[in-house]
């Protein structure tokens, strides 16, 4: 699960997309009822803004951050035991990140927060060397091993040209994602630890589709070459 909470322009806000993880929601939904409370609450402004993240393609997808009031807002119309458990998880990550944010040159307490959203390890002591070990990659090399990817996909699918890549190239792209994440452990590629990065790159390197996969790939190019020797 990603991070719940997160800082921009400096307030402690959450995600649309952090939301419907969280709580098993298509994202889709949780906009659609963001969007709904914007148009029928007069002064929601302050509590919603719009923002992209990447999907597991690496492609913009639009997203709505909220502060506090405005996930309290989505959060009435959840119910349920577990849906309980997820508010007290948000409302203990925004309590956390609102406390970081009063107290920026406290490096402690900014070590702590990050450890406890990040790994979810309370400890009295802080170990570094277990922060530099756990640490994510940064934003530019997410966004190498995101070019990485989609080159090397494509160029098992033949090209972007290829009859391959435009029938078959999702099916190619989430399988290639899928045993990523498998192999790295990590919900997301985004979660990768920071010291595995080049060993994130080998594998893309290294990485080819299936069996079954290379022969779909093969047949529907082979149809697209012989319709060109026509």
């Amino acid at each position: 699960m990603n991070q719940l909470v997160v800082m921009q322009d400096q307030q402690a806000v959450t995600s649309s997309k952090s939301v419907a993880e969280t709580f098993g929601k298509e994202h889709k939904h949780v906009l659609r009822d963001v969007r709904s409370i914007m148009k029928d609450v007069s002064n929601s402004g302050p509590m919603f803004f719009e923002g992209t993240e990447p999907d597991s393609y690496g492609r913009d997808q639009a997203v709505i951050y909220m502060n506090r009031d405005g996930f309290t807002l989505l959060a009435m119309g959840f119910t349920g035991k577990k849906a309980m458990e997820f508010k007290l998880k948000f409302i203990q990550a925004f309590n956390e990140m609102e406390e970081r944010l009063k107290q920026p040159n406290n490096t402690k307490l900014l070590l702590q927060t990050v450890l406890h959203h990040e790994e979810r390890i309370e400890t009295e002591e802080i170990d570094v060397k277990y922060l530099k070990d756990h640490m994510r990659i940064n934003g530019a090399q997410e966004q190498r091993i995101n070019m990485n990817a989609r080159g090397k996909v494509m160029e098992c699918l033949g090209g972007k040209d290829s009859n391959a890549y435009k029938e078959i190239g999702k099916k190619a792209f989430s399988q290639f994602w899928r045993e990523f994440k498998a192999y790295f452990e990590i919900p997301r590629y985004g979660e990768l630890p920071k010291k595995r990065f080049e060993e994130a790159l080998q594998f893309i390197q290294e990485w080819s589709p299936n069996t079954a996969l290379r022969i779909e790939i093969k047949k529907m190019n082979s149809q697209q070459h012989l319709r060109l020797a026509e």
